[in-house]
């Protein structure tokens, strides 16, 4: 049951100008995925050695939105299924665990603090368990 990595999820208002910082700054200096839309960046996700980080795009406007999610986190536990079930007996309020179109079986919560948790492995790794 336990959880073998944590990627954070970055909202930014403009993912080129994120990626100086990620990539020149910080030393992010592997892709490991990459969407555009429409030519746009609109998402990413970088790696530095064993840390890595997904930025989205969150909105065309230089401030934050009155609703902005902030930095959410994605986990990928080893039993999905047993970590749903430990956090249900602790009181927490997780979601099913549904597949999603891009190939993940996924269940969220949030903490008492606000702060959303996704918990994810491949729906692929799913069927070969079963």
């Amino acid at each position: 049951m336990a959880v073998n990595s944590c990627i954070p999820i970055v909202p930014s208002a403009d993912l080129e100008r994120s990626m100086r910082l990620w990539r020149d700054g910080l030393g992010f200096d592997e892709t490991w995925w990459e969407q555009r839309r429409e030519g746009k960046l609109v998402g990413c996700g970088l790696r530095s050695g064993q840390i890595m980080v997904m930025l989205n795009i969150r909105s065309e406007r230089p401030e934050p939105p009155a609703d902005y999610d902030g930095v959410r986190f994605y986990w990928a536990p080893d039993d999905i299924h047993a970590l749903r079930e430990r956090l249900l007996e602790l009181g927490y309020a997780a979601s099913a665990v549904e597949e999603r179109d891009y190939g993940q079986s996924e269940f969220f919560l949030t903490d008492d603090d606000g702060v959303e948790h996704c918990f994810g492995v491949s729906t692929e790794s799913l069927g070969a368990a079963r």
